[in-house]
């Protein structure tokens, strides 16, 4: 039985960076594009909730590919196992919560 592949893969999109995983990475039809199949998320079965990885769930729900344009890929790593998600802003690198978050008081 032959184990099958596990891509981490870091792009930017509209002023964020995204990190997901993924099992199959290739060059697209698209001329200067990258394509990627088959997002690997959490079961979602556990109590602990990763408010990134559901928005990115919801966000790639009904996606079968992603073609990305060379430019935006940061980086694609073949990893052994999978790490948490998230999608950060792009110049700071700071992690975007997906949900508002009630003003802070100074």
């Amino acid at each position: 039985m032959t184990k099958q592949k596990l891509y981490k893969i870091q792009f930017l999109s509209q002023g964020k960076t995204y990190e997901v995983y993924a099992r199959d990475v290739d060059s697209s039809p698209l001329w200067g594009f990258t394509v990627i199949r088959d997002l690997v998320f959490e079961s979602g079965e556990g109590m602990v909730i990763d408010p990134a990885e559901e928005r990115l769930r919801e966000e790639f729900r009904d996606t079968q590919s992603i073609h990305l344009p060379m430019q935006a890929i940061l980086r694609i790593e073949e990893v052994k196992r999978r790490g948490g998600v998230a999608i950060r802003d792009a110049t700071s690198g700071e992690k975007i919560m997906p949900f508002p978050l009630p003003p802070r008081k100074i």
